[in-house]
């Protein structure tokens, strides 16, 4: 009998109804339910039943660290004495203790034809089982057991595994990361994207692309990440999350590469994008859009730093907000040294150095502001450079920012000043008149668009008949009207 037909006849068994289901019982009965959707699913080329599997997998994680549940559910869905099932079996004796649930006849049980999707099944379930168990040794061998496995599936396996082989390569790549041996794997994540992308397996192509931008920005290999993202196979993405992490690590190379605009856009699209249960993933995107928003010079919303649950995360960026806006480098200074191995874990620590240049232009716009004319030392002294020569380094920062046109002001060499030119009534010039004409004939191109591209619904079998009936009823009446006519001539 296939292990098909025995789950759905043991799943189709009523239970007694005086007894009374364990957890265990009732966890069992669950893995054999997702385990018939994945036979289901393997017999009818259906994908969607193998990723609600995988969805219910999700929630049955907390439940997994049993070892009898899984040996249960393993003398189950494997032949007893099989090379698979002694190796997963073998994970589970060295946990230690006695196994309430062994197999009846392991050596006279017969042979079960196992479809190669419940294989890795049962490799997902031993990986999240020795993850629970912090035996990150045991689980990077076994996870590179289960990823040759999943590269020796064959062509029409690899439709149907897809959403099963993600998932191995999440945690294949998660258990190094938590081991910190990443750089390890790097080829071999090459080498199973070249093979998804073989396969034409969409799923496994954007998992692995993700994991290796991820590979490549933890050891700060962003020109790599970058060649590889530029270079690899455009398709459509399959999961949310997966186009969340995209985004979030196209914002970080983005940031990394002065491309602060670009890298704005994509960080708030990975947080609007993020499920909101992804709470830690979206307070990062949080973090690096409020760093790229002080690097372009701007001064993010209140509301970011006031958004629920995350007021405690974003605290130590709140602070270094409020001292790029009021422009006091000795106020940043001292945020940057006092939360320094905060903004360290967090990999921001050179971003906000950056940083140092814009809080210099925002007191120097202030000055110049409030003084019309003020000498270079005052400048440097209201500033508070930590300069050798304090004066000069004023004297070139303050001629950039005039260059770039942050303060309206010239530099009197001679005598050492900073002379604010007077800012002008702008409404006597004719700029507001060009912004309001620039922005009436918006308004008027999007009216026009908009009238362009009004589309009516085509007309429905009821409509074509009250048509057809109006036609016919204004011909019939124009022909008594012309025979009304032809009578009163005849008469007259």
């Amino acid at each position: 009998m296939s292990t098909e037909a025995q789950i759905i006849s043991t799943s189709s068994t009523p239970a007694p109804s005086n007894s009374i289901t364990s957890p265990m019982e009732s966890s069992l009965k669950s893995l054999i339910d997702i385990a018939s959707l994945i036979e289901t699913g393997s017999c009818k080329k259906e994908v969607f039943h193998i990723a609600r599997a995988v969805r219910l997998t999700n929630s049955l994680k907390k439940k997994l660290v049993e070892p009898n549940l899984l040996q249960a559910f393993l003398d189950f869905a494997l032949s007893p004495g099989s090379e698979l099932h002694n190796l997963l079996s073998g994970f589970l004796h060295h946990q230690g203790g006695e196994l309430g649930m062994e197999a009846d006849s392991a050596t006279s049980a017969p042979a079960k034809r196992v479809s190669p999707e419940l294989e890795i099944y049962c490799y997902l379930l031993m990986l999240l089982f020795l993850i629970d168990q912090n035996r990150y040794n045991k689980a990077k061998a076994f996870s590179s057991a289960a990823v040759v496995r999943v590269s020796n599936l064959s062509r029409g396996a690899v439709e149907t595994a897809g959403a099963l082989a993600s998932r191995v390569y999440f945690y294949y790549s998660y258990i190094h990361e938590v081991i910190d041996d990443l750089a390890e794997i790097r080829w071999d994540l090459l080498y199973l994207l070249t093979i998804s992308t073989l396969h034409h397996d969409d799923l496994g192509q954007e998992t692995l692309l993700n994991l290796l931008l991820r590979n490549y920005l933890h050891y700060n290999f962003y020109d790599q990440a970058e060649k590889l993202r530029s270079k690899a196979l455009r398709f459509q993405s399959h999961t949310i999350q997966q186009v969340c992490r995209y985004l979030f690590y196209l914002g970080k190379i983005r940031t990394i590469q002065l491309e602060y605009k670009d890298a704005r856009e994509s960080l708030l699209h990975a947080a609007r994008k993020a499920p909101v249960a992804a709470h830690g993933f979206r307070i990062l995107c949080s973090k690096w859009a409020v760093l790229v928003h002080l690097l372009l010079g701007e001064i993010p919303e209140r509301t970011i730093f006031k958004q629920s649950g995350m007021e405690r995360a974003l605290r130590p960026y709140f602070m270094l907000t409020n001292a790029v806006r009021i422009g006091d480098l000795e106020l940043f200074r001292n945020v940057a040294e006092d939360l320094a191995g905060f903004f360290g874990s967090d990999k921001t620590y050179n971003l906000i150095v950056r940083l140092r240049h814009n809080v210099i232009r925002t007191g120097l716009r202030k000055i110049s502001i409030s003084y019309s004319r003020i000498s270079l030392a005052d400048v440097a002294e209201k500033l508070k450079l930590d300069s050798a020569s304090p004066v000069a380094d004023v004297e070139s920062i303050t001629a950039k920012a005039i260059r770039d046109g942050a303060i309206h002001a010239i530099l009197d060499h001679a005598n050492g000043w900073l002379v604010s030119k007077d800012t002008g009534d702008i409404y006597s010039t004719a700029k507001p008149l060009a912004v309001f004409s620039s922005r009436i004939a918006f308004c008027l191109n999007l009216h026009n668009d908009a009238v362009k591209a009004l589309r009516f619904p085509p007309k429905t079998q009821e409509e074509k008949d009250s048509d057809e009936y109006w036609r016919e009823s204004q011909v019939f009446d124009e022909e008594i009207a012309r025979e009304y006519m032809d009578e009163d001539e005849t008469y007259f």
